[in-house]
């Protein structure tokens, strides 16, 4: 018999769960993709998502092929595109890693066909890790010290050597043919700044672990250094599992504490996901329903082109566009900028963000923003308005990695880089000055706070 791999956002070999459950017992293995973004809705993968994902599905490919297998790509819907596989195969069984798919479990087993959840990308469950009440926690300080209480995340399992393939292979799509790459030269960034593909993310896993984990605590808010593992986008499409993180921080001992702390925050946007799924769209704290948020669409398009007049805020967004991925200090400042200093819509923000992020991960993207509006769980007060050019003194104190993203201030000194607006008269060149002053925007976002509470 056949048996059917599911890949979603598992896009490995090694540690892998639902391809070791699909080869029990001999049987052919099928690995197929499917190409299905109708269903995910408003939430279907963006503009840098897509380039990475197809990135990633090329270096799968190829990853299979030395094991002896190949890997199928179909379009969905995903039950039909796996209904048919299986007819076409003569597959007894489907097997995935994560949880949700009920339709697609229903479809299966009413034709027959066995249909298997394994555990996620995930080192804790959602659902497993709750408070005494029997609840989902909402502050991150205490869920972190539940996963401490909690079981220890399983050991990762080994990419099997071979993986047996059935003995005619069904007719598959070529990755191009979904059209994932975006079709003018905007990639070329990207391809400069990333290596998508599981063995990339191993590759950056030790190399993070090796050179830089020790630092961590105090480099990772340092946009002017590499701090960070910037393993993200590879967490986001499973090409490096959690627990492989998990493990390999662990054997570095005390050093990494830090480290997996981040860790466990992408385990609470999950979790949090899953017990409020109304959130990508709606605060988590119901009075931000009725905050007084502005339509500006001007404003919007300055911060999106990195052209606000606060270099901290706009050399995160150059970053972003370039690269397709911003430092997390920057992400917050440029975030509590749009929502603070601008009054736009978080999700307004959201939505640029899961456009043009590679690692654009609906659980972590919403905790983020709602965390810098101030409407989500453990959130930052809203009355806490970061100024950028005080975080940018304190976290690039030289404006190194401003004059990096905006040449346009590589001549100015480091007394004026993040105050350009008071250097001498000719220093900016085409540079704009602020576009609201930031203690007006304070004044102005607190007025808004304050009508909640009427």
């Amino acid at each position: 018999m056949a048996a059917i791999l599911w890949l979603r956002r598992d896009l490995r070999l090694a540690d892998n769960p639902a391809l070791r459950a699909a080869m029990a017992g001999g049987r052919a293995v099928i690995p197929v993709f499917v190409w299905a973004p109708e269903e995910e809705g408003e939430w279907a993968p963006g503009a840098a998502s897509r380039w990475w994902l197809h990135q990633s599905l090329e270096e799968l490919g190829v990853a299979l092929g030395r094991r002896g297998s190949r890997l199928v790509v179909r379009r969905g819907p995903a039950a039909e595109a796996l209904l048919r596989l299986a007819r076409e195969c003569g597959a007894d069984g489907v097997f995935w890693n994560g949880r949700g798919e009920a339709a697609v479990t229903r479809a299966l087993e009413g034709a027959g066909i066995a249909a298997r959840e394994l555990p996620g990308n995930l080192l804790f469950e959602p659902g497993t890790i709750l408070n005494r009440g029997g609840q989902a926690f909402q502050v991150f300080t205490a869920f972190w010290k539940a996963c401490l209480r909690a079981p220890v995340p399983e050991v990762p399992l080994a990419a099997p050597r071979h993986i047996p393939g059935p003995a005619v292979w069904p007719e598959p799509l070529q990755v191009r043919e979904l059209k994932l790459e975006p079709e003018i030269g905007w990639a070329g960034g990207l391809r400069q700044s990333w290596q998508p593909g599981e063995a990339g993310g191993l590759r950056r896993m030790k190399a993070f672990l090796r050179d830089a984990v020790e630092a961590y605590a105090e480099d990772r808010n340092r946009p002017d250094r590499a701090g960070t593992s910037r393993l993200s986008p590879h967490l986001h499409f499973g090409e490096v599992s959690a627990r492989q993180v998990w493990h390999a921080a662990l054997a570095r001992g005390p050093v990494a504490e830090p480290f997996l702390r981040q860790l466990a925050w992408r385990e609470f946007a999950h979790h949090l996901l899953f017990h409020f799924p109304e959130t990508p769209r709606k605060p988590l704290r119901a009075e931000f329903s009725r905050f007084p948020w502005v339509e500006d669409a001007a404003g919007l398009r300055a911060w999106q082109r990195g052209m606000t007049g606060y270099p901290l805020v706009d050399a995160g967004m150059r970053e972003l566009w370039r690269t397709g991925w911003m430092h997390n200090r920057v992400r917050m400042v440029a975030a509590s900028f749009l929502v603070g200093h601008l009054l736009i819509p978080w999700q307004e923000g959201a939505a640029w963000f899961r456009d043009t992020l590679v690692d654009a991960d609906l659980a972590n993207n919403t905790l983020g923003w709602q965390w810098c509006a101030g409407c989500g769980a453990d959130a930052a007060p809203y009355f806490r308005i970061f100024n950028p050019a005080l975080q940018g003194a304190k976290f690039d104190p030289e404006g190194s990695y401003v004059r990096r993203w905006i040449p346009e201030l590589a001549g100015v000194p480091e007394r004026w880089i993040h105050r350009p607006w008071l250097a001498p008269a000719g220093m900016l060149g085409t540079y704009p000055r602020p576009m609201v002053a930031h203690e007006a925007a304070r004044r102005r976002a607190l007025a808004a706070l304050a009508s909640l509470k009427k």
